[in-house]
């Protein structure tokens, strides 16, 4: 995985308003049907990822766990769980983390 790309691409989503974040905010963009792919850091509490893995695996959402701080790092937000809204952003961002994986 590309780390430098991955975080240019998180915060060309932010600054698109392509991502919801927040555990609460992602669980309704998933619901919606909105999500193209789920992160979270990887410092995720497991609570929160088994939560997660299980509403991406009902709805058929892609989630990936990123390395430890990446989102921070990348967004400047403390917020350990991104929504990535459908489209193009989100699918280039499935293909970077899964380019070297």
């Amino acid at each position: 995985m590309n780390g430098q790309k991955l975080k240019g691409m998180l915060g060309l989503a932010i600054r698109a308003g392509q991502t919801a974040a927040g555990a609460e905010a992602c669980r309704i963009l998933i619901r919606t049907g909105k999500c193209g792919v789920l992160l979270l850091d990887g410092d995720t509490g497991l609570n929160t990822r088994k939560r997660a893995a299980a509403i991406c695996g009902q709805t058929e959402t892609p989630m990936a766990i990123l390395p430890e701080g990446t989102i921070l790092e990348a967004t400047g937000r403390n917020n350990m769980v991104l929504g990535i809204h459908k489209g193009s952003i989100a699918e280039q961002i499935i293909a970077v983390i899964h380019s070297e994986s």
